[in-house]
């Protein structure tokens, strides 16, 4: 069995190798990326990501079977670059209210507006986040990179890694509390009106 190790190794000697390690992480980079920036970046996120990889062949730690913490670590600083477009997209799904529902049947509509009040809050609480808290939860979250992956990416220790998950699962989660008392006190009132 070949490692990701293994393929780096290689690609210094035929750079032709590298390519098996594109084509088993370049779509997972591409959604990591897509996810933070839109499409319009992405694609020119993981490129890059895959350029610099290759260029800095010698800086891959050889300790490390997978590769997915080095490059999610490339394309992380790329997006770094590009967290004006990030905040953006955070302000408008923290903005939408579900106004685009479907008028197939009130029950419908209303489990569409609480999913968009759901997704409004988080996005508005992710916003929120310190830079480094936001990018350590959504390597987590949407690179599914374990904590030691994340210390990797980041360059920081795991204690740090932690911490920052902590903090970051604390603020949603009371941004999904608050959301749900929200909806909860909503129902009774329309339960109220209706009596």
């Amino acid at each position: 069995m070949t490692t990701d190790s293994d393929i780096i190794r290689g690609s210094g000697e035929n750079p032709q190798v590298f390519t098996a390690l594109y084509d088993k992480y370049a779509r997972m980079i591409y959604r990591y990326a897509a996810r933070r920036t839109g499409e319009s970046a992405a694609e020119d996120v993981m490129a890059e990501t895959f350029l610099i990889a290759f260029e800095r062949l010698d800086s891959f730690d050889h300790a490390w079977a997978d590769a997915r913490p080095w490059l999610f670590g490339i394309a992380t600083n790329l997006l770094r670059k590009h967290h004006r477009t990030e905040a953006k997209i955070l302000k408008v799904l923290a903005k939408s209210s579900g106004r685009d529902a479907d008028a197939d049947s009130t029950e419908r509509i209303a489990e569409q507006l609480d999913a968009a009040a759901a997704t409004s809050a988080l996005a508005a609480a992710l916003r929120k986040l310190s830079a480094v808290d936001r990018e350590c939860i959504l390597l987590y979250a949407w690179a599914e990179l374990n904590y030691e992956g994340i210390a990797e990416a980041t360059k920081v220790p795991i204690g740090t890694v932690r911490s920052r998950l902590n903090r970051a699962r604390r603020i949603l989660k009371a941004a999904a509390g608050s959301h749900q008392i929200n909806t909860e006190e909503a129902d009774h009132g329309r339960a109220q009106t209706t009596a």
